[in-house]
């Protein structure tokens, strides 16, 4: 087996979030993989993930629609571009399904793009320690992401991972 891109974070361009987590890894990575899990814990409540389409490969979609508290919506449309089960998931929104790039669009001029490396490493029989880091492509990307709340609603969300992964 090939060995994976080990990522270094930029505190100019990349948010990180690593926590101890008192799940299985695999629980985790459930929760990451199927979209019957995923709708429940990926948004932060009061937000809503009330959509969402994965096609677990290299290539495969990642699809989310969430829903905020005054019914505003928020698609997000992307690709993995590494599945290593139970131990890492990349995926991005600067790359469609099948790597080919979005069309350009009015609201995607105003937004972002961002890669996520999610990381699980088992550290006990229900202990994980999961590792998220988000990179963007330059500063005021990064900063803004930052200011809508990353490490508060990435913190939440976790916390919402966890309690959903505990009723298994």
């Amino acid at each position: 087996m090939d060995r994976p891109i080990a990522f270094v974070p930029d505190p100019k361009l990349d948010l990180f979030l690593e926590r101890i987590v008192d799940v299985p890894r695999t629980r985790v990575w459930a929760a990451w993989t199927r979209p019957e899990h995923l709708k429940k814990w990926f948004t932060p409540v009061p937000w809503q993930t009330v959509d969402c389409e994965i096609d677990l490969r290299p290539g495969g979609i990642f699809r989310t629609l969430m829903r905020g508290p005054q019914g505003e919506e928020f698609h997000n449309t992307g690709c993995y571009l590494e599945v290593r089960e139970n131990e890492r998931l990349i995926w991005t929104g600067a790359l469609g399904p099948n790597f080919r790039p979005p069309a350009r669009t009015a609201s995607s001029k105003e937004s972002f793009l961002m890669t996520a490396v999610i990381e699980l490493e088992e550290l006990g029989a229900a202990t994980t320690k999961y590792t998220a880091l988000v990179l963007h492509g330059d500063e005021e990307s990064r900063k803004r992401h930052e200011q809508m709340g990353f490490h508060q609603g990435w913190g939440k969300a976790l916390d919402q991972l966890v309690a959903l992964a505990k009723t298994w």
